[in-house]
């Protein structure tokens, strides 16, 4: 496994949160977090039909474009008795001609579950997949996961995207209920970043 010894690494994203998350995990290596905005790259077309597939498509085009390693992630929500969707797909369940509305996505969620009486409990997965990519073309990827289930009615309004339904098994309270820095400890991409920093930074 390729190991991280650039000074410099470009975080592929355009999401200022989920920089800042990063930023935080990786601060005590001595490597300068840069962001994909500060090199106005635009964001790729995800055309994959797997996580793996789109974050490899975000960290070779940052890679290769920026001439920096880059890293880049692609994440949802899968849940099981919808035979894995939204997956991939977890953003666009949420768009509309105005933009993203979640709370849209979380009610087609819990909808399409109802319709097909889904046995309780409502099983469901956030699935991380991170990708660090080199200028040269090489890459290391790291996935992880974190299990729990759906509820209904929406819980909370810390987090984004469809926290507000998703409760990880061992905890009583969804992930819009739970502490923003509390849920980055056990998250699915803290999962994949455990594995991504024992790879390629230690």
């Amino acid at each position: 496994m390729r190991k991280l010894t650039e000074p410099q690494l470009l975080i592929a994203t355009h999401n200022n949160g989920k920089l800042e998350e990063i930023s935080a995990l990786l601060k005590r290596f001595p490597v300068k977090i840069i962001s994909a905005g500060e090199f106005g790259l635009p964001e790729p077309v995800e055309t994959e039909s797997s996580f793996i597939g789109n974050a490899r498509i975000k960290a070779h085009f940052a890679a290769k474009t920026s001439g920096f390693p880059a890293l880049a992630d692609d994440s949802g929500i899968s849940i099981d008795a919808l035979n894995g969707a939204p997956g991939v797909y977890t953003a666009d369940w949420a768009e509309t001609p105005s933009g993203r509305d979640f709370t849209l996505a979380m009610t087609r969620t819990w909808n399409e579950l109802e319709a097909i009486n889904a046995p309780y409990p409502r099983n469901a997965q956030f699935r991380c997949t991170q990708v660090l990519a080199w200028p040269d073309g090489h890459d290391e990827v790291f996935e992880g996961i974190i299990t729990g289930q759906i509820i209904w009615p929406m819980r909370g309004i810390q987090g984004h995207g469809y926290d507000p339904i998703f409760q990880p098994d061992g905890f009583n309270i969804t992930f819009g209920e739970m502490d923003r820095w509390k849920k980055n400890e056990i998250s699915h991409r803290a999962d994949a970043f455990r594995k991504l920093i024992k790879g390629c930074f230690t």
